[in-house]
Parts: C-alpha cells; sequence; structure tokens
C-alpha cells in the first residue's frame, strides 16, 4: 500500500500525524464503533475498559475487509465528558494497539453518545492494497 504520514514543519508534534496520503489501494470506511459487544451490551465502567472493546470492534471491522489497524489513515474519535484523565487512558490503551503507527487524527469532545453508558466512539478509514 502506497501511504505517507507526514508531520510538516511548523505544525506541533503529537501522537498522530498532521498528513496521511494515500497513493493507490482501495480505501475502506468503517462506521463509528463503541464499547457495545456482539449482544449490544455495553462492555466497561472506564475508558480503558471501553477503549479495549471498541478497539477490538475495529479490528473486528477491518477484518471484515481485509484489514488491519495497520492499515488506517485517519482516526476520529468522539469522547464523552472529556477530561484529561480519560484522555491519558484512551492514548494508553490506542498506543497499545496502534504501536509506533500514527494515523491522522481528530478528537472531538461530545455531550452525549448513542447510549448513556457510552464514553467513546472511533470510525476510521483504511488504506489496503
Amino acid at each position: 500500500m502506497a501511504t505517507q504520514f507526514t508531520n510538516p514543519a511548523g505544525l506541533s508534534r503529537g501522537n498522530y500525524s498532521h498528513v496521511a496520503t494515500v497513493t493507490s489501494g482501495r480505501l475502506v470506511f468503517v462506521s463509528g464503533q463503541v464499547a457495545f459487544d456482539e449482544q449490544g451490551h455495553v462492555v466497561g465502567q472506564t475508558m480503558a475498559e471501553q477503549a479495549e472493546q471498541v478497539f477490538h470492534n475495529l479490528k473486528v471491522a477491518l477484518a471484515a475487509s481485509g484489514a488491519t489497524l495497520e492499515h488506517v489513515v485517519k482516526m476520529n474519535i468522539y469522547m464523552r465528558d472529556l477530561t484529561a484523565s480519560r484522555l491519558q487512558a484512551f492514548r494508553a490503551v490506542r498506543a497499545k494497539h496502534l504501536g509506533p503507527h500514527l494515523p491522522a487524527s481528530t478528537l472531538v469532545a461530545t455531550p452525549a453518545l448513542v447510549h448513556e453508558d457510552l464514553m467513546l466512539e472511533v470510525e476510521v478509514v483504511a488504506a489496503v492494497d
């Protein structure tokens, strides 16, 4: 897959890339994933627990199209009641699953999600050969 991740001079450095360029292959769009298990029950009462379920769900969804988290070029994160501790817990789980791979990312604080017990929703775009 021909992808390039760039952090141009003049922009801040973070735990993501500012630019993801895809020059060949196919794109896979994954709907926002939340901490629901296969039966539709909320998994986890902490940000870390819910983030683990979200990444599990992302892996399952990506695999259905022959992709993995390493193919992700864009990640949109929607977090309810954003606090420094919730962000830190999410970042730790994300780092565990993505390792050095840093897709372009956006984080949006939101007052609510589809279920009152959910803290997080993540949608991704992947580029696959």
